[in-house]
């Protein structure tokens, strides 16, 4: 065929096909438009899925008489004018092709009224066929109705799933614009009935109180309030504990000046907050809002708006890092927190654990057990900072003395209280000032230990004590060679080798806080993880992977009986540990229940 000039309506039917994917792309752009127009309240009904009919209304600034012609014709816009405004868009739309793409291949009927106008003015499209405007009754505002989408697309038609699958994505979509922007009040129906209605929200209480029904109050519940500023970057919002870490990244929201995005940078910068902390394989949930300069954001990255490129990305990365760093960092024991996971669900459950057969089991270790099968340098780390507490105290006067403390509301109880003893070799009992809590040992001591060696090897190296006689560790010659060529990674950690025949090498020394215990499965588990890493060991990342497995391997185990000092002091270590509240893998390390969890765990007070 020779060159020509396409038609306008065949151009608008491309361009729909990059921007209008299915109903939830209809909501989108047109929810966008009412974002920029100055809406404050903005209503969706969708029926059948959206494919029937989406009506959009909004209270924003509504359209003049004399543009609302021009407002469907393609690649028009009162956002941007030149390239200048181009490099520094704030609004959420900005290239003119929405209206004109939904035209394109839907029915459509704009009705708006501007502020300045005594009436409202009425425009109706049909396949891009635009009809003559008329006046209409409308308050202040526009509204937006599409029906029958894609009815003179057929192909495009074949595409749309079912009605509760498209309806799934419009609501997606509408939760997060309404949570890109909390000022605005939001209501969704479906086929008629409410699917959420929210309010705007001007302070932090209140935007807490959308995103409960938003994303659940369990999204609340278990979030930590997070904020940065600087000239360049500032960073605030919601940041899901470990603990509630989810299967799927499908509680993971970004907004970038007002603007919900999907970036990778981000993504990679708030991941890399978490590596501490997340059981591999899991995803950190999370609600974060970004701001800078337009002027360094590239919001013309994606026909759908969804990507953006920074054009200083490393700044914005180190800021986001920084951020979701530092607030994990102070997930440990606190009197101000009820614990790294809610107790709610253990008081619910546990009306129903009445249908199981109990068995009765003791909860305290005898005296003649407390301190006595444990050698204190084979829990280094809990030796070298324990300070005298309540539950030095002879066995005899243990609980007199522990229930002096408890009840004396001016004494300085620490936020895990005081060791009353182990259960089953597994978790610490403690007493607290409200009521109790349970450790878990291992767990607990493996994050102790991991934030020591780490900072003992941001500080040079941990350090190491030589084996007075080499331990000999069997393996296979290539394993061998391997262990020699990652010798200089494994010294960085503390672990001297040498190699002593063709398939064995010997342990000369360790670090001081590992011990001697099971030298062969952590040399080998340390070999894994540097074979997995490879040459990336450098990064971060593969280094503490590695550490983990140091501290890992370093944890006192379960069912191993502690001195109540030694727990007490396992407790205090817990206390001043950066991300103490769960362990290396994302597991809690700790559970409170106060007084009132515990009477409602025994109905008292009904």
């Amino acid at each position: 065929m020779p060159i020509q000039v396409l038609p306008t309506h065949l151009v608008n039917q491309i361009a729909a096909g990059e921007v209008i994917e299915r109903p939830a792309s209809v909501v989108k752009e047109l929810v966008e438009n009412a974002l920029d127009a100055g809406a404050r309240r903005i209503e969706v009904h969708a029926e059948q899925g959206g494919v029937a009919a989406i009506v959009v209304r909004d209270d924003g600034g509504g359209i003049p008489a004399d543009e609302l012609l021009l407002s469907l014709a393609p690649h028009a816009t009162s956002k941007i004018a030149s390239l200048e405004d181009l490099e520094h868009v704030a609004s959420l739309g900005f290239r003119g092709e929405a209206l004109a793409s939904i035209a394109s291949v839907s029915r459509l009927t704009l009705t708006s009224r501007h502020t300045a106008a005594s009436h409202g003015t009425r425009l109706a499209a049909s396949a891009g066929e635009r009809e003559a405007a008329t006046p209409a009754p409308h308050p202040p505002g526009t509204s937006v109705e599409v029906r029958d989408l894609f009815f003179n697309v057929p192909a495009r038609r074949k595409f749309v799933r079912t009605t509760s699958t498209e309806f799934s994505h419009i609501e997606r979509m509408l939760i997060r614009l309404a949570l890109s922007r909390p000022q605005v009040g939001f209501l969704l129906t479906h086929n008629g009935r409410r699917a959420f209605a929210v309010e705007g929200a001007e302070t932090r209480a209140g935007e807490e109180a959308r995103l409960a029904a938003l994303l659940g109050p369990e999204f609340v519940a278990a979030s930590l309030y997070v904020e940065h500023r600087s000239t360049e970057v500032s960073v605030h919002g919601w940041v899901g504990l470990p603990t509630y870490s989810r299967a799927q990244p499908d509680e993971q929201h970004v907004m970038v000046n007002g603007r919900a995005v999907r970036d990778r940078l981000l993504a990679s910068a708030i991941r890399a907050g978490f590596r501490d902390v997340l059981f591999h394989g899991r995803h950190p949930a999370y609600v974060l809002y970004i701001d800078l300069d337009p002027a360094r954001v590239d919001v013309n990255a994606h026909p759908q708006k969804l990507e953006v490129r920074f054009r200083d990305g490393r700044t914005v990365h180190d800021a986001v890092r920084r951020t979701v760093e530092s607030v994990l960092a102070e997930t440990r024991p606190n009197a101000d927190r009820a614990g790294p996971i809610p107790v709610s669900a253990i008081a619910a459950g546990s009306m129903s654990a009445g249908r199981e057969s109990y068995r009765q089991h003791s909860v305290f270790p005898r005296h003649a057990d407390v301190g006595a099968t444990l050698d204190w340098r084979e829990i280094a780390a809990l030796a070298s900072t324990h300070a005298p507490t309540v539950a030095d105290a002879p066995a005899a006067d243990l609980g007199s003395a522990n229930a002096a403390h408890a009840g004396d509301r001016d004494a300085s109880i620490p936020p895990l209280g005081y060791a009353l003893g182990q259960v089953h070799g597994v978790y610490i009992l403690t007493e607290t000032a409200d009521g109790l809590a349970l450790v878990d040992m291992h767990a607990a001591h493996e994050r102790v230990l991991y934030e020591q060696i780490k900072a003992e090897l941001e500080a040079g190296g941990p350090p190491r004590q030589g084996l007075l006689v080499p331990q000999i560790i069997e393996m296979t010659p290539a394993s061998v060679d391997m262990a020699l060529e990652q010798r200089s990674a494994l010294e960085a950690m503390g672990i001297v080798i040498d190699r002593l025949g063709e398939s064995s090498i010997a342990v000369r020394e360790v670090p001081v806080a590992f011990g001697t215990r099971d030298l062969g499965g952590l040399v080998r588990d340390a070999l894994a993880e540097l074979a997995e890493e490879g040459a990336t060991l450098r990064v971060a990342t593969g280094r503490e992977r590695l550490l983990a497995t140091l501290a890992c391997h370093a944890a006192v185990r379960a069912h191993r009986r502690l001195s109540l000092p030694e727990m007490n002091s396992l407790l205090r270590q817990m206390e001043v540990t950066d991300r103490a509240d769960q362990c290396n893998h994302g597991r809690p390390t700790w559970v409170r229940l106060s007084m009132q969890d515990l009477d409602r765990l025994f109905l008292r007070g009904r």
